[in-house]
């Protein structure tokens, strides 16, 4: 029998004013069966309704809150690996329900070697019987995503609504780039990153978990940090025609001032590191996924 007080698995929820949800999010993980050893890492992200309040009054070590203050989805995620004691980690977002068995599916690529990430099958919670199968980008590199999946396949983009990847390998290419602000691409970036470095995105269509989609965030979200978040993922990652198509598609903020601002961090330091390291180029990152950018 599994030592239930070793975990096996770390489920990293980073979190900013969810109300009820992260309660919900919680209960579904413990009712749900598995043979998994798992903890749970909620990072409070300088919430203000007080929604995690009630963890220190659950009675179980299974289950640890960190607060964070403002940083952002990217280094939530970050602070809650780097507190993980579990060998694989798998990020969710702090509004989904889960199924028997989930983790087994989820992990089954990974422990078979023909995954190094995986995300499942992701539906609304008022349409459950129509899940999104991993994500694609379109032209202006918004996500779209795959529909009417069966079978586990490559996808170019695992959502950070829930996927996960082993620890190894999270660290090997350096989480998730903690320079980006509040929200937006942080999951974009990482799965373009895997990719570059030579591991693997799959989808396993046989998990499924259902996912509350809101119309608004329950925290600001500007458009200069938005563009700011595109931009950085360009100058890491593409080659200078990207860079400018980016740029192009700044229409909310003045693309100048997000250049400099951009131009300012770390970026150029961290785009030869990442060219240095990387086993395949944006151009085979693109063909590979038939994305038209």
């Amino acid at each position: 029998m599994k030592n239930m007080d070793y975990p096996v698995v770390s489920l990293i929820i980073p979190v900013k004013n969810e109300g009820n949800n992260i309660k919900n999010t919680i209960e579904s993980a413990f009712k749900v069966k598995t043979a998994y050893p798992f903890e749970i890492i909620v990072v409070d992200d300088g919430s203000t309704d007080q929604c995690c309040d009630f963890i220190p009054y659950l009675g179980t070590e299974r289950v640890k809150r960190i607060n964070s203050h403002g940083i952002g989805a990217a280094g939530a995620r970050n602070i809650g690996a780097q507190n993980a004691s579990g060998s694989y980690l798998v990020f969710c977002d702090a509004h989904v329900f889960f199924e028997d068995y989930w983790l087994e599916g989820l992990l089954e690529p990974i422990q078979k070697g023909s995954a190094d990430g995986v995300t499942p099958g992701i539906a609304n919670v008022d349409h459950p019987m129509y899940p999104g199968f991993g994500q694609t980008l379109n032209a202006s590199l918004e996500v779209q995503w795959h529909l009417n999946q069966k079978r586990p396949f490559p996808t170019a983009i695992l959502p950070g609504g829930c996927f996960a990847v082993t620890k190894e390998v999270f660290t090997d290419i350096g989480g998730f780039d903690s320079e980006l602000r509040v929200w937006g691409y942080e999951d974009v970036e990482f799965s373009i990153r895997m990719w570059l470095f030579g591991y693997t995105c799959y989808v396993q269509p046989a998990v499924k978990i259902l996912h509350v989609f809101r119309s608004v965030h329950p925290y600001k979200v500007n458009w200069d940090d938005f563009y700011f978040n595109l931009l950085r993922m360009a100058y890491s990652h593409f080659s200078e025609d990207r860079i400018n198509k980016c740029k192009a598609l700044i229409i909310h903020s003045n693309p100048d001032a997000i250049e400099e601002e951009v131009l300012k961090s770390n970026v150029l330091k961290q785009r030869d590191i990442y060219f240095k390291r990387r086993k395949f180029d944006d151009n085979w990152f693109m063909n590979e996924f038939n994305i038209d950018f």
